[in-house]
């Protein structure tokens, strides 16, 4: 029994009870135990989620991180068939040196293979291969009081598609398989420049986002006037030549959470202006490991503590493509007239590949994403950012959410009373009592 589980933002505060799995038979004993005592539970991989969907109500979670064998692969077609505490990290240890990466990677390689699959993550290269989910084959998913289902498209495919992006509420993925793509190297070729304003991102992406593997941009979000959304737009590719190479940088860490955030408007306005402006105004060209392209904040182990005890919140929202550019704008002049800076503000645009899972965030659009530290201001700027983002047509992503309104989800998410009506009824999530009770 593993004590004191979190959520990444640590926010809403709610220690979590883990019961561990040591292998893949335990897990319905594992379920039978937990429910005798406490009725209801949840699944959690290695707590990487932001907010609440991976904190059960009963704050008792049937921790699935000691699942974490391969099974089967298969490098000629380049598949992997691995338990779901497998990490993203623990894939590409095997696979690069093999010539295969992920098909698609959230911003962290910490997050597990069932994490991946129940928040159905996106990544750089939305705009050509949509999300996790579009690259998972099957995998095994265990109902209380049930046999192992094997669910796949074509194989128990309504339970497929509610799991992916189900954020852990139809049942325990114990296995998937997924589908990797060809590398030459592990190197990545990118190029960087800086903009100005909003207006000089939408021109960029529409220019280079076809034209490259992976996109994305860096938004100082404290800049008004005519630099509101200036930034650092940033395209990549798989090196075609190079050595394939697992990164092993050594890994810095913050040791303990201090009582206050570190992160505050005076370290942040120095910060982002430095930022910008130490990237080059004409286009550059650069080569690196695909590590710090990827994954930048990995190297900071246990990063989420700096933000302080009160922890601290993302708000992640897309915009469909009609309403981005106006809306984009507000938002980025609401946050700045609140002087509610984030240092890791992403803008990317997002393509119209469909997800297989009935709550996929990603929509045709423009994303969002900021770290904001949590106080009690942060309420009024969200009630801003939330009438925004509804207004234009927009959502928020789940997995980042500790805030959004019942409305505004069922709203966004018309397809929730598909997945409410598959859910294993032992399993529930703080996040899905708050926006469907």
């Amino acid at each position: 029994m593993t004590r004191q589980l979190h959520s990444w933002g640590r926010f809403p505060y709610a220690p979590q009870t883990g019961h561990g799995c040591s292998w893949a038979g335990e897990v319905t004993g594992v379920l039978d135990s937990v429910v005798a005592e406490n009725s209801l539970t949840l699944p959690y991989g290695n707590g990487r989620s932001y907010g609440d969907s991976c904190l059960a109500t009963s704050d008792q979670v049937v921790n699935m991180r000691s699942l974490d064998r391969f099974i089967q692969v298969d490098w000629q077609q380049g598949r992997v068939l691995a338990e779901a505490g497998v990490t993203l990290s623990e894939i590409l240890a095997i696979a690069i040196p093999r010539g295969w990466f992920l098909s698609v990677t959230p911003g962290t390689q910490f997050a597990t293979l069932g994490g991946a699959i129940a928040n159905d993550v996106h990544g750089k290269n939305h705009h050509l291969r949509g999300t996790f989910g579009n690259h998972v084959l099957r995998f095994g998913l265990q109902r209380h009081g049930c046999p192992l289902l094997n669910c796949s498209g074509t194989e128990n495919a309504e339970l497929f598609a509610a799991t992916i992006g189900g954020l852990g509420l139809t049942g325990v993925i114990t296995w998937a398989e997924i589908q990797l793509m060809p590398i030459h190297s592990s190197q990545i070729e990118s190029t960087v420049v800086r903009f100005a304003n909003l207006a000089e991102f939408f021109s960029l992406s529409a220019e280079l986002d076809q034209q490259h593997e992976y996109s994305v941009a860096w938004i100082d979000c404290l800049a008004k006037g005519s630099q509101s959304g200036r930034g650092v737009f940033i395209v990549g590719d798989h090196a075609p030549y190079g050595s394939l190479e697992v990164n092993e940088r050594s890994k810095l860490s913050v040791p303990l959470v201090p009582p206050m955030s570190l992160i505050n408007n005076f370290t942040l306005k120095g910060f982002n202006s430095a930022y910008w402006r130490a990237h080059p105004a004409n286009r550059t060209r650069q080569r690196s490991s695909y590590e710090p392209f990827f994954y930048p904040l990995d190297r900071l182990l246990h990063w989420n503590r700096i933000y302080g005890r009160r922890g601290f919140q993302q708000y992640q929202c897309v915009i469909p493509d009609a309403a981005a550019e106006v809306a984009m704008a507000e938002l980025l002049t609401a946050i700045a007239n609140a002087g509610q800076g984030s240092f890791l503000a992403v803008l990317k645009r997002c393509g119209d590949a469909v997800s297989p899972g009935l709550l996929s965030f990603p929509l045709p659009g423009t994303s969002l994403a900021l770290d904001f530290p949590q106080s009690a201001s942060l309420a009024p700027l969200f009630v801003r950012l939330d009438a925004i983002v509804r207004a234009a047509g927009g959502r928020l992503y789940p997995a980042k959410d500790a805030h959004m309104t019942g409305s505004d989800f069922r709203q966004a998410y018309p397809a929730w009373e598909a997945l409410e009506a598959l859910r294993d009824p032992i399993l529930m999530s703080r996040f899905w009592k708050r926006v469907t009770a």
